[in-house]
Order: C-alpha cells, then sequence, then structure tokens
C-alpha cells in the first residue's frame, strides 16, 4: 500500500481540540539537523550542521467565538513556556511535541478560522 495523504483530521493544544480545515496543507519538520555543504580550496568540501526546531506550518483551524477559541489560541500564543500539542494525519499516525505560536496568529471572520504556525520549544516533535 502507498502513503496516505489527505485532510489532517484534528491538532490539540493543552488537551483542547480543534478541527483542521479540509484544505488545510500543513507542512511538517521533526526537527534534528539540516546540512549544508561548503567548499574548500583544494576541492574537498565540509558538511556544516545546523540545529533545527520541529515546526507545523500553515495551520488553519475552526475558530468558534462560542467557545472563546480566539481567547483561548491568543492566551496560548502569550505564553513562552509551551504546551503540549499533537496532531493527528489522516493515516491516523499521530505526532506531537511541546510548541509555542509562532509569527502571527490571524482569526477570519468570514471563514470563522484560525491560522498560524507552531514551533518546537524542546527540540522537535515524535511520533505516538
Amino acid at each position: 500500500m502507498g502513503a496516505i495523504g489527505g485532510s489532517v483530521e484534528s491538532i490539540s493544544i493543552a488537551g483542547r481540540e480543534f478541527p483542521v480545515t479540509a484544505d488545510a496543507d500543513i507542512s511538517r519538520k521533526m526537527g534534528g539537523f539540516e546540512n549544508d555543504v561548503e567548499a574548500n580550496g583544494n576541492g574537498t568540501g565540509r558538511v556544516i550542521k545546523s540545529r533545527v526546531l520541529g515546526s507545523l506550518s500553515g495551520v488553519v483551524v475552526e475558530c468558534d467565538d462560542d467557545r472563546g477559541d480566539h481567547e483561548f489560541l491568543q492566551n496560548f500564543a502569550d505564553s513562552s513556556t509551551g504546551e503540549a500539542v499533537a496532531i493527528t494525519y489522516a493515516s491516523g499516525n499521530v505526532y506531537s511535541g511541546r510548541m509555542v505560536i509562532s509569527g502571527e496568529l490571524n482569526s477570519s471572520s468570514q471563514k470563522a478560522t484560525a491560522s498560524f504556525d507552531l514551533m518546537s520549544v524542546d527540540g522537535g516533535l515524535s511520533k505516538q
């Protein structure tokens, strides 16, 4: 059987579950190292390893004003210690880590959604 793609089912932040929009295309970085290769004068190369944190970018979730979702997400963004985050994919696979909102938190009144990116504060994401 081949790989399974598709809509992300949900994302949980500090135990609070948010439905993810069906058309959200969330990019995932596990965390670890990214490599660059730099040339030496004699034609050989050096590998430069840079540590990168885990991240989820392009997250778009339902934002229900009656539930106080925007306020909850803003409080989460205001936190500097991060919270437990778990993302469940269409395949049933779950990845988790301790994360914070990185960059802007935007809420759309027309679509009743919130969009944001998440960055790991403890290194990376792990598969459950």
